[in-house]
């Protein structure tokens, strides 16, 4: 117990603090912003070609500017990398980069399908096709510059057009020569459909980039999934704290009011614990909830003890307590410089911070950024290598329950240092 201590995890639930302390923080700063995707209007895919493979399909979908709504963003080196998961039809590529040095201008910065077009194209027969990607939540570069996702492999269609066209996959592409180094087909027996995997985490050695282990959320069968890139396996957790919380199912954005139930939903890999090398804590939470789980990378990189049970590695996981009210969130991420763990709030269009060497408590959450104008539901969160906090918003809620106004902005990314951004907060 001294190691959780350390990094402040102290287990007690306290009262909710009915007002979170919003300070002289410095405010997140604009980067791009869309009222609408844009078609480029051009059949040339990318001349990066990374898999041989049949030419695309001259009769896709047309472009539908509406079913392109922007879901995941992280920054890597000068390039965004942008996810529009295909929950509608007319979707080129539901993985992108932006060139931030080709991009000065904030409005509608161009797209470009990653790592080429064909590799993002559907067949006209929806047949399967392990050299293409069909469908991507959100991303995680690690520090050997490698772009890790998972492809759901599921067509999110309304109106019970949905279909699974292949099975899920976890990609690993090399950012340095923009080729795929590993594909991982995840086996039916882990899961039945992709369609419940929203996120991933990734744990890299400091030493070995081969010693890494891919954490990846499942919100609908309400399991963790770890995948260790040199062993070439997949195994999983199962756990109570996976689930959400019913008081905290409703949510209330932007004039939308709706009952959701996602189980756990992001997972983030926090500081080393005192006197070890490489054990770490692992912060997770369901998104209909206000609860953070906590526990240690060793046990989930053990798939001897997964395999036992929840009966073997059950007290393994902590419930740290609550952190406040509508507190629910999408992403959240780890700090190192600043030891602070950083959320998308969705339901009150904020980004919410805690520092870890600190307790625990509402009273030590505190909010960095909250515009219930501009940033209605940041949908993901990322730091990158440079300490920098990057977030996109895309008023999800309204997307699906309503209409979005097509002629005012309605995404966006943003941008700022983690260590400005929580100056003179709770958090500091």
């Amino acid at each position: 117990m001294a190691k959780w201590a350390v990094f402040g995890i102290i287990f007690l639930i306290g009262l909710f603090s009915e007002e979170l302390r919003i300070t002289s923080a410095e405010k997140l700063q604009l980067v791009y912003q869309w009222s609408q995707l844009k078609s480029s209007n051009s059949s040339e895919a990318s001349q990066n070609v990374v898999f041989a493979a049949n030419s695309v399909p001259a009769d896709e979908d047309t472009f539908n500017a509406y079913g392109n709504l922007p879901m995941g963003v992280t920054h890597h080196k000068g390039f965004l990398y942008v996810t529009i998961p295909r929950r509608r039809p007319g979707i080129p590529a539901t993985l992108n980069v932006i060139d931030l040095a080709r991009n000065p201008s904030a409005n509608n910065p161009t797209l470009d399908p990653y790592p080429n077009l064909l590799v993002n194209s559907l067949r006209r027969d929806f047949t399967a096709d392990p050299k293409r990607i069909i469908s991507v939540y959100r991303t995680q570069v690690d520090r050997c510059d490698r772009l890790w996702f998972v492809d759901t492999g599921y067509l999110e269609y309304p109106g019970g057009a949905g279909r699974q066209v292949q099975r899920p996959a976890l990609w690993v592409i090399d950012l340095t020569i923009n080729r795929s180094v590993r594909r991982f087909e995840i086996p039916p027996e882990m899961v039945e459909f992709g369609y419940g995997i929203p996120n991933i985490e990734v744990d890299v050695d400091d030493r070995d980039c081969g010693r890494a282990y891919a954490y990846i959320p499942d919100y609908e069968w309400r399991r963790l999934y770890v995948y260790g890139l040199t062993e070439g396996r997949m195994w999983r957790f199962e756990h109570n704290y996976f689930s959400f919380e019913p008081r905290y199912g409703d949510f209330n954005v932007a004039g939308q009011q709706f009952t959701w139930y996602d189980g756990i939903f992001s997972v983030a890999v926090g500081g080393r614990w005192e006197n070890s090398a490489a054990e770490r804590t692992v912060y997770l939470h369901a998104m209909a909830s206000v609860s953070e789980i906590a526990v240690s990378n060793r046990i989930l990189q053990n798939e001897t003890m997964a395999q036992l049970g929840s009966g073997a590695y059950g007290r393994a996981f902590h419930h740290l307590g609550a952190r406040g009210p509508n507190t629910q969130s999408s992403s959240h991420a780890y700090d190192p410089r600043t030891g602070v763990l950083f959320y998308a709030e969705i339901n009150r269009n904020a980004i919410g911070c805690w520092n870890t060497h600190k307790q625990f408590t509402p009273e030590n959450h505190g909010i960095v950024h909250l515009d219930n104008e501009e940033m209605i539901y940041p949908a993901d969160l990322r730091i990158d290598s440079d300490g920098d906090l990057w977030v996109i918003s895309n008023r999800l809620p309204i997307w699906i329950y309503s209409q979005l106004n097509r002629t005012e902005v309605n995404y966006r990314i943003w941008r700022q240092s983690a260590s400005r951004a929580v100056a003179g907060t709770v958090c500091a």
